[in-house]
């Protein structure tokens, strides 16, 4: 793939920047990817002070997990996995790095901006940088409780922890109406867009129109926007969530597989 370039933000993204990621490198890709090619992540490690590899246990892994997140837990240097958007970040470099996909230049400036400033808003929190350590050794259980397979699993483990981290990034965003107004109505608009679907995504559901799966990565991703979830989805848009993380994940999941067996 095509190498690296240093992004240069908009004012009012920079302005966020310097509040919740001031030392980040902010960086155009200059192809698309799912997850950074081995080459293109050892060009990366030029522009940046260090690297420091993730690595997780693969005892954390059902059997049959994706070849993609083996990869990911072992020790080679993975930027990027499946699903993760136009923009992603990464704290396994120093100073931690954002990069821009390809596919940013055909997407609206409001809305990069929203997705831009949402990565550093992440950046300041705790949270981790993927679904597999938030999960960690419950990576399993959350598998064993429901009758998906792998990717289907993953594809649910990724959204339950979207959602998990916009309980936290919203609370950031709705405060920025006046701090910063551009960014505050791009991400009020980006939930706009949401509202329509949501309010027939258990209908979707319940005729086969839409897999279980796939709506709750829709309802998941509507959590960063604090809009109303219809049920089984509302029990993810909680405190208890946010506070208990991957347990209260795993235990959402094997009570809704329960009750759609019934």
């Amino acid at each position: 793939m095509a190498g690296f370039e240093r992004r240069t933000l908009a004012s009012s993204v920079e302005a966020v920047r310097e509040v919740y990621a001031p030392n980040s490198v902010v960086l155009d890709a200059g192809a698309d990817f799912e997850t950074l090619p081995p080459e293109a992540a050892e060009e990366l490690g030029l522009l940046v002070d260090a690297l420091d590899p993730a690595a997780y246990p693969t005892a954390w892994l059902p059997d049959d997990a994706p070849a993609q997140l083996r990869r990911y837990a072992g020790s080679d240097f993975t930027i990027g996995m499946p699903g993760d958007g136009t923009v992603v970040w990464t704290r396994q470099t120093t100073p931690p790095t954002v990069i821009a996909k390809k596919r940013a230049e055909g997407t609206p400036d409001d809305f990069l901006a929203f997705l831009l400033a949402e990565a550093f808003v992440e950046l300041s929190l705790e949270a981790p940088e993927h679904f597999l350590p938030f999960f960690g050794e419950s990576y399993r259980d959350l598998a064993a409780a429901t009758p998906l397979g792998p990717n289907e699993t993953y594809q649910l483990a990724a959204a339950l922890f979207d959602a998990w981290v916009g309980i936290q990034t919203r609370e950031v965003f709705e405060g920025w109406e006046s701090d910063h107004p551009e960014i505050y109505a791009a991400w009020t608009d980006a939930g706009d867009q949401l509202v329509d679907r949501l309010e027939t995504l258990s209908g979707d559901v319940a005729r086969g129109d839409r897999s279980f799966t796939a709506a709750t990565e829709y309802a998941c991703a509507a959590v960063k926007h604090d809009l109303d979830l219809p049920a089984p989805f509302s029990a993810l848009d909680t405190d208890a969530y946010r506070d208990h993380g991957a347990d209260y994940a795993v235990r959402w999941a094997q009570k809704t597989f329960e009750k759609l067996a019934e």
